[in-house]
């Protein structure tokens, strides 16, 4: 059966180019074909956030391959706030003693006016460089470009899937028919959870990231 499915996402992709996009614009018709083809998309950014350990490189290259922006670059826009202490859980996951200090930030990630994420992220400040704790508490610039210089690893803890625009268990009964209208994208699609560690093993942050219905704002493929 995975084999069959993944022809049929093959068949379904393989014929087509997207066009440009128009920002806020639900362009997806409610066909079957509309609905592979968004199944088809949501496995790939999962496969993609999945496989990479920067999930900010990952919208950028998503935001520069489906024309979500003129320029393909992700800014991290502050939430002020909101405080949120790290559970026990969370320490556990950390490394960290009861009383070591964790900070949080939360941030909506976006490229040109779409806001494709919103992250969670809780840290431990004493496993940064002075000057990455201080470009984060200071500037809205991304987690993922702050530390990059850390040559971090990720490992995700959870994946969650937030939007199925196939019912279950359609590859026993056939593709849904055609509707009226154009399919209803939510606002969230799709939530991961991770931790990311320097080179040494040592856990520095864990964040969770929801991913919005924006990530999918452009309008579907078109026959060659």
């Amino acid at each position: 059966m995975k084999t069959a499915w993944a022809a049929l996402l093959v068949a379904g992709l393989s014929f087509a180019t997207p066009a440009a996009a128009t920002e806020g614009e639900n362009m997806w018709p409610d066909t079957p074909q509309a609905r592979l083809e968004l199944e088809a998309l949501i496995a790939t950014l999962d496969a993609r956030l999945l496989s990479h350990p920067s999930a900010t490189l990952t919208l950028e290259g998503w935001c520069r391959d489906h024309g979500l922006a003129p320029v393909a670059h992700v800014v991290a826009r502050r939430l002020p706030g909101i405080a949120r202490v790290p559970s026990e859980g969370q320490r556990r996951d950390l490394a960290v003693s009861a009383d070591e200090p964790v900070a949080y930030r939360r941030v909506e990630l976006a490229c040109g006016g779409r806001v494709l994420s919103v992250a969670d992220n809780w840290y431990v400040p004493a496993r940064l460089t002075p000057a990455m704790n201080d470009q984060l508490s200071r500037t809205d610039t991304a987690f993922g470009h702050v530390v990059a210089d850390l040559h971090f690893t990720r490992r995700t803890l959870d994946s969650t899937r937030l939007f199925a625009p196939l019912p279950e268990g359609w590859e026993h009964r056939g593709l849904p028919p055609a509707g009226a209208g154009t399919i209803a994208i939510p606002a969230e699609i799709l939530r991961h959870r991770a931790l990311l560690y320097r080179p040494d093993g040592l856990p520095f942050s864990e964040v969770v990231e929801t991913y919005t219905g924006a990530m999918l704002d452009f309008p579907p493929p078109v026959a060659r």
